[in-house]
């Protein structure tokens, strides 16, 4: 077995283990808790998934980009929540009602909605660009929706089990997700390195800063809802984003594989910020109404 195999099994049950520690704080009312609430589910979806693709697709259309940038941004644009998001969403903030209510709810509807997007973005730039609803299904259950009911079930039934194990548990899938992502990124330097130029930091910057300010925008009244739909809305599930390229260009499978995991070191270094003001506006709002008190 090579190394690449080696890490990508060790990252896949790294994301498991993390999903499942999720899932043993959460409640099966909190992962239905969206749908319960229609009104935000939409803009939830306005933010994500309409207004995420069309900007994609304009920065592909506008701009002289390297064409696995512009794989990349329109393939992580129709792609849902990434399973490790919920942990910084609610470090910044989030409620974790909506936290949970959010990554079930665009998982489970990006069944339909990633397949359908593909199509329509296809026409649009004429390719015949497509991925079947049962490859979608395929990875959010195995990234997100089965870990994540397994540790809501192991909640339900034994929860002094899920509050002692979870922390420990939380603790070693982090270890074992930096290790395991470590060789990915090495291995993927010099590809990402070769896609520098021709405007790609400045699309990847755009693409992320857009969606944080579209999703603050549509997330208000609530502070938390706020924060938890800007990084949704600027966050994305990398393994979909790659397996959607796959299936449609399989010759810019390295460069796309690498244009996306450029994405992510920039949106790390973006999103820190933005989750430190978060957390220092709610910090200092209770202070506030104490003094006012």
């Amino acid at each position: 077995m090579t190394l690449a195999k080696i890490t990508i099994i060790a990252l896949q049950a790294s994301i498991f283990a993390t999903v499942f520690c999720l899932g043993l704080e959460a409640t099966l009312q909190d992962a239905v808790s969206l749908f319960r609430r229609p009104v935000m589910l939409l803009r939830s979806l306005l933010s994500m998934n309409v207004t995420m693709p069309v900007f994609a697709a304009l920065l592909a259309g506008v701009f002289h980009l390297n064409p696995a940038v512009k794989i990349a941004l329109i393939m992580l644009a129709v792609s849902p929540i990434p399973p490790i998001l919920p942990q910084m969403q609610m470090k910044a903030g989030g409620g974790s009602s909506y936290v949970y209510g959010l990554l079930v709810a665009v998982s489970l509807l990006s069944i339909v909605t990633v397949p359908v997007t593909i199509e329509i973005l296809g026409r649009v730039f004429s390719q015949d660009a497509h991925i079947s609803p049962v490859a979608v299904a395929r990875v959010v259950t195995m990234t997100i929706l089965l870990p994540l009911g397994l540790g809501i079930f192991v909640h339900s039934r034994a929860p002094g089990f899920a509050q002692r194990a979870g922390k420990s548990l939380a603790r070693m899938a982090t270890v074992l997700l930096l290790i395991s992502a470590v060789p990915l990124f090495v291995m993927a330097g010099r590809e990402m390195f070769l896609l520098l130029g021709n405007g790609t930091l400045l699309a990847i910057i755009a693409f992320i800063v857009f969606g944080i300010l579209v999703g603050h925008f549509l997330g208000r009244p609530d502070p938390g809802e706020q924060t938890t739909l800007a990084l949704a809305t600027a966050s994305r599930h990398p393994g979909l984003a790659m397996t959607i390229a796959a299936v449609n260009f399989p010759a810019q499978r390295k460069p796309v594989a690498a244009a996306i995991l450029l994405y992510m070191v920039v949106r790390f270094l973006l999103v820190i910020p933005y989750t430190r003001k978060r957390r220092s506006a709610e910090e200092v709002t209770p202070e506030k109404t104490r003094q006012a008190a």
